[in-house]
C-alpha cells in the first residue's frame, strides 16, 4: 500500500529495456546521438509544432533553468503559494535567474485565478526602476492539490501574462496525468493555450531519471545550451536520458501509465467516499488525493505497512495519497478495507 508518492515506484519495464538497447556500441556524446534526434522529432509530432528540446535529469533543473530563460535578475515570477517552484526548489529559481523574485497570487485548489493574477501583475509599474519587473508566470500541471488546469483557464491566464509581456511556464511534473484527465491534445494543453515553455516530466510516471525543458517560444532557447551546461545538466552520455524519454512517449506509454495512475486514484476516492467520516479537501482530478481519514485509521494503516504523508493543512487527520502506474487494485482495496474496519 504505497501511496507516499509516485516517485517511489520503479522504472517501467519498457523504459528499462530502452536503456539496455541504448547501451550497445559507441555513439556521439552530448546529445549529438540519433536517439536524441529521434526524441526531438517525436516531440514535434506529439505537440504538433516546432519546438526546442533539452533533456535534463531532474524536475528541479527543468523548472529552474526554464525560468532562468524567462526572467532577468530584476524580474518578478508569479506563482501559487505552495507551488513546487516556491516551496520545494530550495531557492533554485532565484539562484539560476540571478536574483529574480517569486510572488504568490490567489488561487482556488491550487489553480491560480485570473483575478489573483491580475492583482499580482498590477502590483508593479513597468519601467519603474524601484520595483521588480513582471517577467513570468509559472503554472503547475497537475497542481500541488491534485487539480487540473483546463485549456480555457490556461489561455485566460496566458492572455493576462502576455498582455504584460510576461512569459508563461508550465511545471509539468505530472503533465501526462493532467493531459488524460483534461481529455485534450498536448498542443491544446500547452502552446495553443499560450504556454511558452514546459517542464516535461517523466520520472514520476515510469522513467528512471529523465525530464525535458521544451520551448514552444524557440527564441527563449537561444542561449539555453549555455544555461544547461553551466548548471551541470549537459550529460555526456545524453543518449540514456533521451532513450528514457523516447520510450516514454512511444506507443502512448506515458498516457497509458497516467491513465492507470488516475484510475487507481478514482478507485481509491470512490472507496473512501463511501465512509461517512471521510472528507476530501480538494477535487480528485488526477492521481493525488487530499483526504481526512477516520480517527485512528492512520495508525492502523501504517501498522499494516501503508505508506503516505500526513498533511496538517488538510485537517486534523489529513493525509496525501498518491497513486502511480504501478499501483494495483489490491493495494487500493486493502487500504479502503482497513479504513472501514
Amino acid at each position: 500500500m504505497q501511496f507516499a508518492s509516485d516517485n517511489t515506484a520503479g522504472v517501467h519495464p519498457a523504459i528499462l529495456q530502452a536503456l539496455a538497447d541504448a547501451n550497445g556500441g559507441n555513439v556521439p556524446s552530448y546529445g549529438a546521438d540519433e536517439i536524441t534526434k529521434a526524441l526531438e522529432a517525436k516531440l514535434r509530432d506529439i505537440f504538433e509544432t516546432d519546438l526546442a528540446v533539452f533533456p535534463v535529469a531532474t524536475g528541479s533543473a527543468a523548472n529552474c533553468l526554464a525560468l532562468s530563460a524567462m526572467a532577468p535578475p530584476w524580474g518578478a515570477i508569479f506563482c501559487y503559494e505552495h507551488s513546487h517552484c516556491f516551496d520545494d526548489e530550495c531557492c533554485g529559481p532565484e539562484f539560476f535567474t540571478g536574483g529574480a523574485k517569486l510572488y504568490t497570487v490567489a488561487h482556488e485548489s491550487g489553480r491560480i485565478t485570473p483575478e489573483g493574477l491580475k492583482e499580482g501583475l498590477g502590483r508593479f509599474t513597468v519601467g519603474f526602476d524601484h520595483n521588480p519587473q513582471p517577467a513570468a508566470v509559472t503554472l503547475t500541471q497537475c497542481t500541488e492539490w491534485g487539480t487540473v488546469y483546463t485549456p480555457d483557464r490556461i489561455a485566460e491566464l496566458s492572455g493576462l501574462a502576455h498582455d504584460m509581456n510576461c512569459k508563461v511556464h508550465m511545471d509539468g511534473a505530472r503533465f501526462a496525468n493532467a493531459l488524460v484527465s483534461a481529455g485534450c491534445s498536448p498542443a491544446e494543453l500547452t502552446w495553443k493555450a499560450g504556454v511558452d515553455a514546459l517542464s516535461f516530466g517523466a520520472t514520476k510516471n515510469g522513467a528512471m531519471a529523465a525530464e525535458a525543458v521544451i520551448f514552444f517560444d524557440t527564441d527563449l532557447a537561444k542561449d539555453f545550451i549555455y544555461r544547461r551546461k553551466r548548471a551541470g545538466h549537459l550529460f555526456s552520455k545524453m543518449r540514456f536520458l533521451s532513450a528514457q524519454l523516447l520510450a516514454f512517449v512511444t506507443d502512448d506509454l506515458w498516457l497509458e501509465n497516467a491513465r492507470h495512475a488516475n484510475r487507481a486514484a478514482t478507485r481509491l476516492h470512490d472507496g473512501l467516499a463511501r465512509i461517512n467520516s471521510v472528507s476530501f479537501a480538494h477535487p480528485v482530478e488526477a492521481n493525488e488525493l487530499f483526504v481526512n481519514l477516520p480517527d485512528g485509521a492512520g495508525d492502523k494503516l501504517r501498522a499494516e505497512g501503508a505508506a503516505f504523508y500526513d498533511m496538517a493543512a488538510v485537517g486534523p487527520t489529513g493525509v496525501r495519497l498518491v497513486t502511480s502506474f504501478a499501483t494495483t487494485d489490491e493495494e487500493v482495496d486493502r487500504f479502503v478495507d482497513i479504513c472501514v474496519g
